[in-house]
């Protein structure tokens, strides 16, 4: 079976792919590279550099490749920027992921593991969060993964051999265990990275929006899922697709840790004084978001490996010691015989 994976030179991605090479799948990777890595690609993957919107040349991709099932990363996943510039992120995502749907049906290919997201929840009236939760997201972003959401499940009850499982995951975070693969944005907005970043002094602070939350110490909570627990959650999504399949899940902790609690951490990990700078809140943003992941542990019987905070971060200080100007900083990424873990 080849499984063709989209966003499969980004951060999440390309973590995934090296699971599903390491657990014996062919896999094809399609990625503009607009954010993504070519390096980050297993080289034991074929890669084609498309964008969404080639619907032909997806059709002849999936074709040639003979894809079986379809694991879909691929998408602009910055909340702010969704605010100042929204039409990309329908485009990109909404429409992207149309074009995406319509060469699968044109392939036959009919089966589906989507990358959603808790942005689709909002600003939650009760914690944790749960699949059955309202969904009501507050920036583009996350509605153009909801519109996704609905689209998928209309494709489900109108094709009777489409099936797909949604993963709704939280604040995903680390590095593979063993180094090979890391986090590199441009520009990075994810709390441990700019943490890290400081720690390595390309950065003079890490700046915190807002202290004054109804938390122990001021600062919002998050839950914090290791990447490689959210490839293992597409794993056995993927092996529970069949026809008709119109599933989500949360993937999270069910706990969570403080802005604070990240940068006293990253101070004990590295060993380096972490400055801060607070400013005022930004809107919308809830004092405490975490997950239920009840549902996908008693239906699939996934359960995150990786649950300390101090792991976590140590992974991905780990790969941002050895790479410092991240994927410039290396050669082609490791092979799937390398990957920590393969489970």
């Amino acid at each position: 079976m080849t499984i063709l994976v989209t966003g499969g030179a980004g951060y999440i991605g390309s973590h995934c792919v090296q699971q599903l090479l390491a657990a014996g799948q062919k896999v094809c990777v399609i990625d503009n590279l607009s954010r993504g890595h070519r390096a980050a690609v297993p080289s034991q993957a074929s890669f084609f550099q498309l964008d969404l919107s080639e619907t032909d040349e997806l059709i002849d991709v999936m074709k040639s490749q003979r894809i079986e099932k379809v694991i879909h990363f691929a998408a602009l996943a910055y909340v702010g920027e969704s605010v100042e510039n929204p039409l990309p992120y329908y485009a990109n995502n909404t429409a992207g992921t149309l074009s995406l749907l319509q060469a699968m049906r044109q392939s036959r290919v009919s089966q589906i593991v989507f990358s959603s997201t808790c942005a689709t929840y909002g600003i939650p009236e009760t914690i944790p969060v749960t699949e059955e939760s309202a969904q009501s997201p507050i920036n583009p972003y996350g509605w153009s993964k909801l519109f996704i959401e609905q689209i998928l499940t209309d494709c489900a009850h109108s094709y009777p051999n489409f099936g797909f499982i949604g993963l709704r995951y939280f604040n995903v975070a680390g590095c593979a265990i063993n180094g090979s693969l890391g986090e590199d944005h441009s520009p990075e907005t994810h709390l441990i990275p700019n943490c890290l970043n400081t720690a390595l002094g390309k950065q003079s602070h890490v700046t915190i929006l807002g202290n004054d939350y109804p938390t122990a110490d001021g600062t919002c909570i998050r839950d914090y899922i290791h990447v490689e627990d959210i490839c293992q959650a597409h794993l056995l999504a993927l092996n529970a697709l069949t026809p008709q399949a119109n599933r989500f899940y949360n993937v999270g902790l069910s706990s969570g840790f403080s802005v604070l609690d990240v940068v006293q951490t990253t101070e004990q990990v590295t060993g380096r004084a972490i400055p801060i700078e607070y400013q005022a809140r930004r809107p919308g943003d809830p004092p405490v978001l975490s997950a239920s992941h009840e549902k996908i542990t008693r239906e699939l019987g996934w359960s995150p490996r990786h649950t300390s905070l101090t792991e976590i971060i140590e992974s991905a200080w780990n790969w941002f010691q050895k790479h410092p100007d991240g994927y410039q900083s290396k050669g082609p990424a490791a092979s799937s015989s390398e990957s920590g873990e393969n489970t």
